[in-house]
């Protein structure tokens, strides 16, 4: 785990800290040479909102701010030795990776805002010290509430998501028309993936929406399945999922630009394989599937041990096409940060700017045997006891109608028999 993703997740609660403790302090920024320093630059946040990283990079004269910075990041990460940081898979994915522990000084204070930040990833701990975990959060039910539809008058429509906390749009992409009307980013289609529609047709394409990356997702149907016994569809994302993204495929509003000094194209976009998530999560994550699978090489040739296969690292779905219920599936995605120096943060100084993966999730669903053993007695064994009585019913009216010719022509050849020796 590296703490350069810690720095640019903090440099907002950094931000919001200097800005408060300006206002508390301001009677006396005019009397200390170091604190006017720090009065000049609440004074380009206010103006500007950039980073207070950034802005004391482009100008020299606050370059002091920098060295205490530095000073007191330490005193946040308890005095490290490198950006890496040795942990648990336990802790980084639930418990948390403590610090904060026991700060002073303007550490402290900058502690006690992220404390009050409401960050999902953050907790504070019995002993004051705070804990980063990447799922602690999602141990328990969603938080989201969907207002779905019942099929009611369209069948074709159950469980469609209408609504997700009373809103038809997401407010998390571009918007790119002038009256601010929904992009096609910010537009929520399909279901959750608990159900689909029924009826599934070969060459028939669907959509899913993950309130984990605030996106509909588009999925392609690729070729028949069978699952325990079950005959199905396989689906599966496609390009446009993380590749073909910018204005050249019309979904540029993905395009949030919202990282500076990072590996991107210069419109803005991020290159092929990668999403930015930063306006979803709150937080500098870029989206790739797992490997970095389909990643541009602007990405992929700075990463060592990257073995990118589709058989283990595509998202797909099988569904049993008459029902919509799904069979087995696997979301897959990999989360990354940008791994880049900032200036006079001495941790940072060799720093190389890399797209660096942080962790990636296979999540994956089965119908168990009694669900399937239901869907057989129920529906299965059923369509094929209607199938062999339509063939039976086929066959026997064939067979009726043969006898029937048949004995009209054995008929019809008695009774010209009989008319010729009359």
């Amino acid at each position: 785990m590296h703490m350069n993703a810690f720095l640019q997740v903090f440099e907002k609660e950094i931000t919001d800290i200097l800005q408060g403790f300006a206002n508390r302090i301001n009677h006396r920024l005019n009397r200390t040479p170091g604190v006017r320093v720090l009065k000049r630059l609440m004074d380009r946040i206010r103006g500007k909102r950039k980073s207070v990283l950034e802005i004391s990079e482009n100008d020299p004269s606050l370059a002091i701010l920098l060295v205490h910075l530095n000073a007191n990041l330490k005193g946040i990460f308890n005095d490290p030795k490198s950006m890496f940081v040795s942990t648990t898979v336990k802790n980084y994915l639930f418990d948390g990776v403590r610090f904060c522990i026991n700060p002073q000084g303007l550490a402290k204070a900058i502690c006690n805002q992220i404390k009050e930040s409401g960050s999902k990833t953050l907790r504070e701990l019995k002993d004051g010290s705070l804990a980063f975990s990447f799922f602690h959060h999602k141990n328990g039910s969603g938080q989201e509430l969907f207002e779905v539809h019942t099929g009611k008058g369209d069948a074709m429509k159950v469980m469609q998501i209408q609504k997700l906390d009373d809103s038809h749009n997401l407010q998390v992409w571009l918007n790119a028309s002038e009256n601010n009307e929904a992009s096609m980013c910010n537009q929520i289609n399909g279901t959750d993936a608990s159900m689909f529609p029924p009826f599934r047709q070969p060459g028939d394409n669907m959509y899913i929406f993950s309130t984990d990356i605030c996106r509909s997702v588009q999925l392609f149907n690729q070729h028949t399945i069978e699952y325990k016994g079950i005959p199905g569809y396989r689906y599966s994302i496609g390009e446009n999922f993380v590749n073909d993204i910018g204005p050249e495929h019309d979904n540029d509003c993905f395009c949030v630009d919202k990282l500076t000094n990072v590996i991107k194209r210069k419109n803005g976009c991020l290159y092929a394989g990668a999403l930015d998530l930063t306006t979803c999560l709150e937080a500098p994550v870029i989206l790739t599937l797992p490997h970095m699978l389909g990643a541009s090489n602007e990405y992929t040739s700075t990463i060592r041990g990257l073995k990118p296969d589709a058989k283990k690292h595509q998202t797909y779905v099988d569904v049993q096409q008459l029902t919509g219920t799904p069979l087995q599936g696997g979301k897959r995605v990999q989360f990354n940060m940008f791994l880049k120096t900032i200036n006079r943060i001495t941790i940072t100084e060799n720093l190389t700017t890399v797209l660096m993966p942080a962790i990636w999730i296979d999540e994956g669903i089965q119908l168990n045997d009694e669900m399937v053993d239901f869907l057989k007695q129920k529906l299965i064994n059923n369509l094929r006891l209607l199938d062999i009585f339509y063939w039976m019913a086929l066959a026997g009216g064939i067979v009726t109608g043969m006898i029937g010719f048949i004995y009209y022509a054995v008929h019809r050849r008695k009774s010209v028999k009989e008319h010729s020796l009359t």
